[in-house]
């Protein structure tokens, strides 16, 4: 019999503490012992260091934090090769942890993105491609199993895309929205179709009370940020320039920041020693590399290339990078197959455990993932016809065809960046073996039927449609 939480009023105790601490630290950093890492060090070369991980979830002990950053590109993160100092925190995370140099996002728009990130299934699979889709009761979901192993499930979120009315509650003891507390006047918001009050602050300061009240239990925690969506930043992390790129780079940098004091706190309360820790990202973000800005247009690199973090409760020294191709439907049977717990069925997902012990013994597996990414390009239509956009990867190779209508023709392009890094090139007219092969790859993909048959649907409430119009989407 699974635990669950006893006494669900803590959220609303958190908030009314969230907006105290707001008001009083106002943006000031309390040092809870920032640069010392708690952890011992580990290789996973070695079998005793990887089996700890087992031995701690035996002992009931080891928790995870799940860190979601919404529109985060992984090139521009220091860690994924960008030249500017965007993102330090998550830099030193990578530095002694597990980064995954070219991990692919399902999809450039949030919902579609997240079911299979959650589900391990491929959006074809979801069934999720629609504004008014939702995720099906008969999905296996992580949170589900984390917490019938004795989890506690909490999820603090500020996307309305992934709200409790799709489906992306299921398993989750508390899965809520933090209180807004207000932001200073120094705080900038870039993007002008925001009009709320909250940021990724809010978000961390309630995740802090959780664990303040609550972290003696092992837990599940999911953040899902939302700043770099909304182009935030304030004077202190406005450090280069004022054009759109810039600013996005601006809100990376405060971010960045934002985790960074989380982490500072969950290494000083003692947590990191027994916590797996993830970063990872729904999609990217485009500006202007084929004529597109943006995203939920379309599954170029720049939308669905996203970076994968993990730190483990024994530092790695030095890091470890995985260069095998790996994919967010990956994610969770990767983390349930490190804390010893079964996967989710058949999915589309599978375990990167083994990538992780090749990468370090120095001999890595061969590159045979394929991976998708899928947008419906009339996701925010009512209408049951579909546009698909697909991006096929196979080794160094990149197929993306973005539908047709009627008897228009589809528009295909073949990229392969082991000649073109920036995959700017089409290469379809001189490789047209692999042209055709990736063309059936993605004729296979899209004749896929939903996992669970029919999916199900839901009527939005014109408050809910004014929120997702407020994030810059447009909605019927």
């Amino acid at each position: 019999m699974s635990k669950k939480l006893s006494d669900k009023r803590w959220p609303w105790v958190v908030a009314s503490i969230a907006v105290f601490l707001m008001f009083l630290s106002a943006f000031v950093r309390i040092d809870l012992g920032a640069g010392v890492d708690p952890r011992p060090i580990g290789n996973l070369e070695k079998p005793d260091d990887l089996e700890r991980l087992v031995r701690m979830r035996k002992q009931g002990n080891l928790n995870v934090l799940f860190i979601l950053v919404d529109t985060l590109r992984a090139s521009r993160l220091g860690s994924y090769g960008y030249e500017r100092d965007t993102s330090p925190t998550m830099d030193r995370v990578a530095a002694h942890g597990v980064r995954f140099a070219r991990h692919m996002a399902q999809s450039s728009w949030t919902k579609c993105s997240m079911a299979s990130l959650w589900t391990g299934l491929n959006p074809a699979r979801t069934g999720v491609i629609k504004f008014d889709d939702v995720i099906s009761d008969d999905a296996l979901m992580p949170a589900e199993i984390l917490r019938d192993a004795g989890f506690q499930t909490v999820a603090i979120y500020r996307n309305g895309w992934v709200s409790p009315n799709f489906g992306f509650n299921q398993g989750f003891e508390v899965y809520t929205r933090p209180a807004p507390a207000g932001l200073p006047a120094s705080v900038r918001r870039e993007n002008p179709t925001i009009t709320g009050h909250s940021s990724d602050q809010d978000s961390v300061l309630t995740a802090e009370e959780f664990l303040r009240v609550r972290g003696h239990e092992p837990w599940f925690l999911y953040l899902h940020l939302m700043d770099v969506h909304e182009y935030v930043y304030d004077q202190d992390t406005a450090l280069f320039g004022s054009d759109i790129s810039d600013v996005y780079d601006n809100s990376i940098r405060w971010t960045d920041r934002i985790i960074g004091r989380f982490l500072d706190y969950v290494e000083a309360a003692g947590f990191a020693q027994n916590t797996i820790i993830v970063i990872a990202a729904d999609h990217g973000e485009a500006f202007l590399e084929r004529g597109y800005e943006g995203h939920a247009r379309n599954v170029y690199p720049e939308t669905t290339e996203v970076p994968l973090i993990i730190q483990l409760p024994f530092r790695l020294e030095p890091g470890l990078t995985v260069e095998t191709r790996s994919r967010n439907v990956d994610i969770w049977p990767t983390i349930l197959d490190l804390i010893g717990l079964d996967s989710m069925g058949q999915i589309d997902g599978r375990t990167l455990a083994p990538d992780m012990i090749a990468s370090a013994e120095g001999f890595p597996l061969d590159d045979d993932r394929t991976g998708i990414a899928f947008l419906d390009m009339r996701w925010g239509q009512q209408t049951e016809d579909r546009v698909p956009s697909v991006a096929v990867t196979e080794g160094s190779y990149r197929y993306v065809r973005q539908g047709a209508v009627g008897n228009a023709r589809a528009i295909e392009e073949l990229f392969d960046a082991a000649k073109d890094p920036a995959e700017l090139i089409d290469a379809s007219a001189k490789d047209v073996a692999q042209l055709e092969h990736m063309r059936r790859v993605a004729d296979d993909y899209l004749k896929l039927e939903p996992a669970w048959g029919v999916t199900p649907t839901r009527e939005l409430g014109e408050l809910e449609r004014n929120q997702l119009r407020a994030l810059g989407y447009s909605i019927p």
